[in-house]
């Protein structure tokens, strides 16, 4: 430290450099050294100014007049004016900032040793100071300050070991915004991208949740786009009361059975003020027949369609409604397995067996055709084994995806309820011969199950991935302002900006904006990348005078780099694009559903690679297709091994007669299906 003061003392007072001089120094020392160096030329000023060889003021080349004291108090303000950025390059510091800054996530989530993050570290603060030279600059504390804020340290350690409830685990992880990568906690990286992505959140209703915009507008996309399969399937939209009557349900035993344990009852119909208790259930409110929240409107349904069929001429008959039920969980996954849902249900009546069972098969295809087209996630079609269909049917048609964990996850089901509704509720018809008949019936639904299936379909370590037909928004851009006293770079920015916007939105794309002027460029592109939004396209001034844009996809092979696109191409660009990045992640996903069945497997090696796979782990262990003897018994003792449910009888193989000639993995018994094993969700 005394060279340096010797060395530039010296320099100042016998060559008089100049001011920038002295400032080009301190750049190179860095922040913190340059604290503590103007610190000690104060000192020398002082000792030198007492031996009365420098005068109270130096006069420097370029007319620059200072007094050395000055510097010490007005640095944070000479190194700032010294290393002033303009907007396009303090957005290039940004970008590099926020890459820098998800290399050191991804080595530290992967378990990296604090060696190799080091230097990453230290180049991440090296670009931090060349953006904010005077925020780099550490700021002294006092000794007090510096003890008070360790026994605070020391308290808080002290207070999480001490009271290390859920409660408090809920409330830290909501105040984050940190994503756990998948190989280290597969089920909080999806609780993490739900929260930090906005799609919904926990309610003060225990199992409930809200559903918030960003989620909102993804279930309407799919909504959209089911109701027009719906609609032309011939179904017609109706709606139909939340509560049931208790002694609908019980019409039909098997229905019942099904649902007791999820139902959630209304006994009276209103509260009376009581004085120690506050509001209490009135005693003399209590209902004759207590009402269900619809767990699913079967009964109801089936009750109306009495009135409404009576001659073959009312056949068949479809109506659909869009609703919310309930189902009282007691473990739930926010979209997965939740108490409150939102979702479609079909209900059809038909005169005849052949014509209810192509309905539910119909509804079936249209379900794996929206996965694929709108989701870009594959699904193996199946009817269900006899234990895992639905309540009440003859049989049950399923679509199942594979998640990125290698569990299953069931996405829509079509039931052939054969003629078990129409008996308990006396739907009858008259046919062409003038003969009372009794009617076959079909359900089918769809819920908002489907974004939890799209969120471990297709997301990452850094957010949410979308495909681009299902996002709310498909192209975001994200202006880089000019100067503000710049009126002609603003007015060709607007300019530029008005006919990309009005093109993208001529191709059918959906636009956003971000002209935020509050949130930096940076920030912007962390949000929407973590919102999954399928194309970023960034324009500033200079990229409007070289007649250019930028180019950013959130996944696919052209997520990589940044793309310079010819403003003159960039509709068109963006359009096709989008195309391909919609067919990859459909690619993708299908190449992870081929490689994630294992087939040729004998039972031990199943209960075996099972028998550790939780929801956490990643990658999981998959599925397995195998020959089977269909035996209730057997399948019961398999899920209770290894928790292995048959989750479909694959429609395709069990067609093709695959298990013909083959032994039961499990019995050794001649196979009746090839059926489809693993986890699920």
């Amino acid at each position: 430290m005394a060279l340096f003061k010797g060395s530039i003392l010296g320099a100042l007072w016998s060559s008089h450099r100049r001011l920038d001089s002295l400032l080009s120094v301190i750049i190179m020392l860095g922040a913190a050294r340059y604290a503590r160096a103007f610190q000690s030329l104060a000192v020398s000023s002082q000792s030198l100014q007492r031996a009365s060889k420098v005068p109270s003021s130096w006069t420097l080349a370029a007319g620059h007049r200072t007094r050395l004291g000055s510097l010490q108090t007005s640095r944070s303000r000479l190194f700032s004016s010294a290393t002033e950025l303009s907007a396009e390059e303090k957005t290039e510091l940004e970008a590099k900032i926020q890459t820098k800054g998800d290399e050191i996530r991804a080595l530290k989530e992967g378990g990296a040793k604090k060696a190799a993050v080091a230097p990453l570290v230290k180049e991440l603060l090296a670009l931090k100071a060349q953006l904010d030279p005077a925020a780099a600059a550490p700021k002294p504390q006092k000794k007090g300050q510096q003890q008070s804020k360790q026994q605070n340290n020391k308290q808080q350690q002290q207070k999480g070991k001490s009271n290390n409830s859920d409660s408090d685990s809920d409330n830290s992880d909501e105040e984050s915004d940190f994503i756990t990568a998948r190989s280290v906690d597969y089920s909080k990286w999806y609780n993490d991208i739900i929260r930090v992505t906005g799609l919904a959140e926990t309610s003060p209703v225990r199992g409930c949740m809200v559903i918030k915009p960003w989620g909102m507008s993804i279930w309407d996309r799919i909504r959209n786009d089911l109701d027009a399969k719906i609609q032309e399937h011939g179904a017609e939209n109706a709606y139909f009361p939340l509560l049931i009557p208790k002694s609908f349900l019980a019409k039909e035993a098997e229905h019942v059975d099904g649902f007791a344990k999820e139902c959630a009852v209304v006994t009276h119909h209103r509260l009376k003020a009581d004085g120690e208790n506050g509001l209490i259930a009135d005693p003399d409110a209590e209902l004759e027949d207590p009402l269900i929240i619809r767990p699913t409107s079967e009964t109801m349904i089936w009750y109306m369609f009495r009135k409404w069929i009576n001659s073959h001429r009312d056949l068949p008959l479809k109506v659909n409604q869009w609703a919310n039920v309930m189902r009282w969980e007691m473990r739930t996954r926010p979209f997965l397995r939740t108490s409150e849902f939102l979702w479609q249900e079909g209900h059809t009546a038909h005169a005849t067996s052949q014509g209810a069972d192509e309905d539910a098969r119909a509804m079936m295809e249209n379900y794996a055709i929206l996965c694929r087209d709108l989701l870009a996630m594959p699904v193996v079609r199946g009817v269900k084994s006899p234990a895992e269909r639905f309540a009440g049917a003859q049989d049950t048609y399923t679509i199942e995806a594979l998640m990125q964990n290698g569990w299953a996850l069931q996405s829509g089901t079509s039931h052939f309820l054969g003629q078990s509704f129409g008996k308990a509720f006396d739907v009858t018809f008259q046919d062409e011969n003038g003969t009372q008949q009794d009617v076959w019936g079909t359900s089918w639904g769809a819920s908002t199950r489907l974004i939890g299936a799209l969120i471990m379909t297709h997301s990452d370590d850094a957010g949410l991935v979308l495909p681009p037909r299902v996002a709310p928004v498909q192209v975001v851009i994200v202006p880089i302002p000019p100067k503000k006293d710049d009126l002609e770079a603003k007015q060709a920015m607007d300019t530029a900006m008005d006919e990309l916007v009005k093109g993208l939105k001529s191709q059918g794309l959906r636009v956003k904006v971000d002209d935020r002027d509050y949130v930096r460029s940076g920030a912007k592109f962390f949000e929407w990348e973590r919102k999954g939004v399928p194309l970023r396209i960034e324009i500033g001034p200079r990229d409007v005078r070289q007649k250019v844009c930028i180019f950013k996809y959130r996944a696919g092979s052209g997520s990589e780099i940044k793309q310079t696109v010819d403003l003159t191409a960039a509709v068109a660009t963006a359009a096709t694009g989008l195309d391909v990045l919609q067919q990859e992640l459909l690619d993708a996903a299908t190449g992870r559903l081929s490689t994630g069945i294992s087939t040729g497997i004998a039972y031990e090696e199943m209960r075996d690679g099972l028998e550790s796979d939780e929801a956490s782990s990643f990658p999981g262990k998959g599925l397995y297709l195998v020959p089977w003897k269909c035996d209730a018994e057997n399948e019961n003792k398999i899920k209770e091994e290894c928790k292995a449910t048959i989750r479909c009888y694959p429609l395709k193989e069990n067609q093709e007669g695959l298990y013909k000639g083959k032994k039961c993995f499990y019995s050794g018994d001649d196979a009746t299906h090839m059926a489809l094993f693993g986890r699920a969700f």
